[in-house]
């Protein structure tokens, strides 16, 4: 798993919400702490896709809006100038199976707490226990507190 391409590579999913938010920013530190890049993961899924039935949608506007969110959220996050390489990957699919197979050979995946679904007395989202459960590599997990991500909770 440690090729030229992969190494210190930090994958790191982006979705918005404020866990992701210091989820990048833990994700950009330590890639310039180890020499590595950033690769920031959307993934989008159209609604309903997992249900019974999805309201009328239009695919490609959904895809736009999601893919505006994402590129707006790293420059909010990242700035102009980033310290560090950031690789950009917007995909649709499953958020949990999308960062799964990101994180394939990555040094570390790095997600947040909790997501933009989900209760708000979970202590881990679905996709961040997911990801704990099942990547490949080892995993942080960042809450979105005052510490801004300084002191994660790591998963192997």
């Amino acid at each position: 798993m440690g090729t030229e391409a992969s190494a210190g590579r930090v994958v790191v999913g982006v979705d918005g919400s404020p866990s992701s938010q210091t989820a990048l920013r833990w994700a950009m530190r330590h890639a310039g702490l180890i020499g590595g890049v950033v690769e920031a993961v959307c993934a989008w899924e159209l609604p309903g896709m997992r249900g019974w039935s999805a309201p009328a949608v239009d695919a490609d506007l959904d895809a736009e809006v999601a893919h505006s969110g994402f590129v707006e959220e790293l420059r909010s996050v990242v700035g102009d100038a980033p310290s560090v390489e950031v690789r950009e990957r917007f995909a649709r699919g499953n958020p949990t199976e999308v960062l799964l197979a990101a994180a394939e050979g990555a040094e570390v995946l790095v997600v947040g707490s909790r997501g933009r679904g989900g209760f708000a007395r979970a202590l881990l989202g679905s996709v961040s226990q997911q990801c704990a459960q099942h990547a490949t590599c080892p995993v942080v997990i960042v809450r979105p507190d005052s510490n801004a991500g300084v002191e994660p909770t790591a998963a192997a």
